[in-house]
Order: structure tokens, then sequence, then C-alpha cells
């Protein structure tokens, strides 16, 4: 996954009970255990993974896991805070400050559609904690809509976007940019998906196409 490091993952960890490494060597290794730990619950799941197998695959001894965490259940949490992290990061690299409303829209989608490409397991494993960690489940979307709700109000201070947007039309927003994320960035190109993708989407242009839903909505004029 080779995401957030140094404060993040330092961050992450504490949030999620880890116990924070306080050496380079150390936030090293925390590291590797995430990364391991993403392929690991991405492609078996949260109950068929083991601690053993999440340590082979990042090159450490059993006994330094428990270094850093308590449990399995320990870490799936700091991976949930860890991806959602990265998700905030990805979108933050896209924006730049002479972007109007709609043009942050887009590139945030834009980048979240390419992180999902590259990340196919963030959706599996957010999807898990919904019953594996339900508060984790819970605070990554409450984070996510909660920084579009920003966007969308900053919007509309400045004149770009109608007044009045707030929680109910950034969920919405939300809710349109994680299934276009299924579809386009997971599901791309995989046979018995009704319309399947070909690989080499153009997500800036799926992300313009949202965009301009988002701009003139669906009412014919």
């Amino acid at each position: 996954m080779d995401v957030p490091t140094g404060t993040n993952a330092e961050a992450n960890a504490q949030a999620s009970e880890a116990k924070v490494p306080r050496t380079d060597r150390g936030r090293r290794t925390l590291r590797k255990l995430l990364d391991a730990s993403a392929i690991e619950f991405g492609e078996r799941g949260f109950h068929e993974a083991s601690v053993s197998s999440i340590t082979r695959r990042a090159g450490v001894a059993l006994g330094t896991f428990y270094t850093y965490f308590d449990s399995k259940d320990a870490l799936f949490r700091a991976l949930v805070a860890d991806m959602s992290d990265a998700v905030k990061t990805s979108a933050r690299q896209a924006l730049r400050e002479d972007m109007g409303a709609l043009e942050i829209e887009r590139a945030a989608l834009t980048a979240f559609l390419e992180f999902a490409h590259e990340h196919k397991e963030v959706y599996r494993i957010i999807d898990e904690a919904e019953f594996v960690d339900p508060a984790s489940y819970r605070a990554h979307y409450e984070t996510v809509a909660e920084r579009i709700r920003g966007r969308l109000e900053a919007g509309s201070a400045a004149g770009e976007l109608r007044a009045g947007l707030g929680e109910i039309e950034a969920w919405a927003v939300m809710g349109m940019n994680v299934f276009i994320g299924l579809r386009f960035s997971v599901w791309e190109g995989q046979s018995g998906a009704a319309g399947s993708g070909e690989p080499g989407q153009d997500f800036d242009q799926i992300a313009a196409t949202v965009n301009a839903m988002l701009a003139r909505g669906i009412l014919a004029r």
C-alpha cells in the first residue's frame, strides 16, 4: 500500500490503540505491518487472516507484532484509520488553491478513483469494518462526509455554489463517489458485471461526467 508514513502512521496507530514507535526503524516496521495487513485482509478477509501470515508478508518476527499491537482487532482498527487517512491524503494532493468549487470536486473524485484503482482492497476492508469494528466504519464515512461538507460550504460562501448546502448534500455526493469508485475502479474490466469497464479507464473523464451532473442536475430544461 505504501501510503501515509511517519507522523500520520503514528497518529493512526495512537488513535487505534497501537503502540506508537519512537524510532525511525520502529516506524518502518509499523508501516510494513500495515501494508502487509492491507494485502492479507484484502485477500482473505478479517476472519480468515492470521497474525502469522501478516508477519510473514511483512518480513518480521511473530513476536514483533505484539510490540505494536495487542491483537488482530487492534491492527484492523489501525489499518482502517490508515486507509481513511490515505484517501484524504490522495485528495488533498490533487487540489490547488486556485481551483474553483466544482473543479475541486472533480479533482478530488479523480484522485479517489485513481487511489481505489491502485488499492482495490480498500473497499473490502472498509466494508468489512461495518461488522468487525462498526465505530471505525462510521468514523471513516463521517470524516469523509465532513470534508465534503466543508468544501461545499466554502463554495457556497464564495458564491460559486447555491446557498444552503450542508450535510445532506455532502452525504449524497459521497455516496455517489463511493459507488462510482466501486463500478469503475474496483469492478473495472471484471467479467460478469454488466457493462464492465475496460482497463485504463479515463478517471478524469468519469469525474467530469459526475461533475457535470452536480453542475446541471438531471432535470430536463
